[in-house]
């Protein structure tokens, strides 16, 4: 199984990417958000997932881990398809998606094309908890000021020690606010001691 392609692009269109790396051109399908980032570089890594069919094999790439998990959590999803999966991570960005689906908000999952009010609640269903263990509600860290590599990481080490999601991001804000450049240890020691 392939983890990643890392090579020159070749070729690239909103829906698809080749990447030629050993003499060899990948095809790999991707979402607005990968396309996004890809536009102007001239080389990537792109993390990969491959869809082995009778009738088709397929390379979904992606430029964070991070939306190759949330992808991988939608098609395990009963009734939602790879295709379906890239359209949702087109429409909605990785942190916006987690946000919704960890708030239950079928109504912001309706809005994507092919996603009915089924379709949606049963995303919300099978993978809120999923989402939630999985570490950082980015959305809501964002908004409460906590953006960096260093806070997140922080803020996922506090919430697995067994702290509050809410009053983890809440300190970590503050704590990064006031002192931009600590590490994710010094941000963790401080945090302990308010928490």
């Amino acid at each position: 199984m392939l983890d990643y392609i890392k090579g020159e692009i070749v070729e690239l269109t909103p829906t698809s990417v080749v990447v030629e790396t050993g003499g060899l051109g990948y095809i790999a399908l991707i979402s607005l958000n990968t396309y996004s980032a890809l536009n102007g570089l001239k080389s990537c890594k792109l993390y990969v997932y491959e869809s082995i069919r009778e009738d088709a094999h397929q390379l979904f790439g992606f430029m964070e881990k991070r939306e190759r998990e949330l992808f991988l959590h939608l098609i395990s999803v009963s009734g939602v398809g790879a295709n379906t999966a890239r359209m949702v991570l087109s429409s909605i960005a990785t942190y916006e998606l987690e946000g919704i689906i960890s708030s239950g908000n079928a109504n912001a999952l309706k809005t994507v094309k092919g996603i009915g009010s089924k379709t949606a609640e049963r995303i919300i269903i099978d993978l809120k908890d999923k989402i939630k263990m999985s570490g950082v509600n980015v959305s809501s860290m964002t908004s409460s000021g906590a953006s960096g590599e260093a806070a997140k990481e922080a803020v996922s080490a506090l919430t697995m020690l067994g702290f509050n999601l809410l009053a983890s991001q809440k300190v970590v804000a503050k704590i990064e606010k006031d002192h931009p450049a600590f590490t994710v240890e010094e941000i963790i020691k401080n945090a302990l001691k308010v928490l």
